[in-house]
This record gives structure tokens, sequence and C-alpha cells, in this order.
């Protein structure tokens, strides 16, 4: 993880989504605020608007998942340019921050479908929950115990 001191500033929880209508569900908002933070999620982003017809937060997060996971694995093996790839440093500081925040809607979208669906220990990329901060990591740890 980076120093608080390193760390951009997160966007404030009240960027408008795109597409979004005002008063958006909490689990819409994290979406939209997500990928403002994260750049290289956008393409995955307009695909999933085009194929859902609108945003499904939980569905979105499969997706949010697999860029991390990759993004990690590609950093980790050093694996050229990251340029257009979902930054997985950001997108945990940014899940991180806002799990702090306590928003019962948002939590449930980190917890069921980001740290529910993060890679197994068998799986390439688990190492990856040990970048976790402090707070996801212990939701990890109460939703899967053994890894």
């Amino acid at each position: 993880m980076t120093s608080p001191a390193s760390t951009p500033a997160l966007p404030a929880t009240t960027l408008p989504t795109p597409g979004a209508a005002p008063g958006a569900t909490p689990g819409v908002q994290l979406v939209g605020d997500l990928v403002a933070y994260v750049p290289g999620l956008r393409t995955a982003y307009d695909a999933h608007v085009v194929c859902q017809g609108r945003v499904q937060p939980h569905v979105f997060f499969w997706d949010v998942v697999q860029a991390t996971v990759q993004s990690y694995v590609a950093d980790a093996g050093h694996k050229g340019d990251s340029h257009g790839r979902a930054d997985w440093r950001r997108t945990l500081d940014f899940l991180e921050a806002q799990s702090r925040r306590g928003v019962a809607g948002v939590d449930e979208v980190i917890v069921t479908s980001f740290l529910g669906d993060l890679p197994h220990p068998h799986e390439p990329g688990h190492a990856l929950v040990r970048q976790l901060g402090p707070v996801l990591a212990a939701r990890f740890g109460r939703l899967r115990p053994g890894g």
C-alpha cells in the first residue's frame, strides 16, 4: 500500500456516475467514483453499461476484480507498460478509503463482489490479498479465514 502522504486525493463521494440518475444507490455511486479514480476501468465500465443496459455494481465488480488481479500479476512479473490497465494500487487505495466510511450499500458491494471474488490460494494473483489495507484485510479475514 502507498503511504498516506503519497496517495492522491480520493474523489468526493458526490461525483456523478456517468448515466446515473440523481439519488443513485450507494453501489452505483461507488462504481462511478471508482471509474473516475481508476481511469483504466473506463473501457470495462463502458462495455458493462452497453451489455447490461445500466450499472449493476455487483456484476461490474467481477470486471474490477479481473482487472485488479491482472494489473497486480503484470506488475509483479514486470510485464511491461501498464498504460490503459487498471492500476491495482489505486483500486485498493480507493476501496480501502470507501470501506472506512461504513456505508452499508458500499460495503456490501466491496465485501461480496470484490473481496469474495479475489483469487484463492491456489490461483494466480492470490498474493494480492497481502496488499489489502487494514479495513479490507480485516473484512477479507472474516469472509475467507483460510485465505
